[in-house]
């Protein structure tokens, strides 16, 4: 089962999407509203996921970055309500390797989810 972790400001978001993850069969081992907290949670669980929200990404703490430092194997989502290109092109370019839209449909969200861990396992593997 993989683990994951959440970090969104929205409580209510974070509820929705730990349901849909553990609806889903994955290990929600941690979730929190602050970046500093979200990273201090990756390296306390070492989970395979995280998913954060646009508004984390963006607040200049470097989460994405520092993930990518200190585990480069994580899969990050970036979740949020809308993506328009330069968004989607910015959080590509520091790393973000999938995207939740809001709000969360659950079929979706795991589809999204599974998707990329096969894409990233295939890259990884050279294939």
């Amino acid at each position: 089962m993989l683990k994951a972790v959440i970090v969104d400001a929205n409580a209510i978001s974070r509820d929705l999407l730990h349901a849909v993850l553990t609806e889903g069969g994955y290990s929600v081992v941690g979730q929190t509203h602050t970046s500093s907290q979200g990273y201090a949670l990756l390296q306390k669980f070492h989970p395979q996921l995280v998913c954060v929200a646009q508004e984390q990404v963006e607040d200049g703490f470097g989460i994405v970055e520092q993930i990518h430092a200190s585990a480069p194997k994580t899969i990050i989502f970036m979740v949020a309500g809308a993506i328009d290109p330069p968004t989607l092109q910015a959080a590509l370019a520091r790393g973000v390797h999938g995207f939740i839209v809001k709000p969360f449909k659950a079929d979706t969200v795991l589809k999204t989810i599974k998707n990329t861990v096969i894409a990233m396992v295939r890259k990884s593997q050279g294939s």
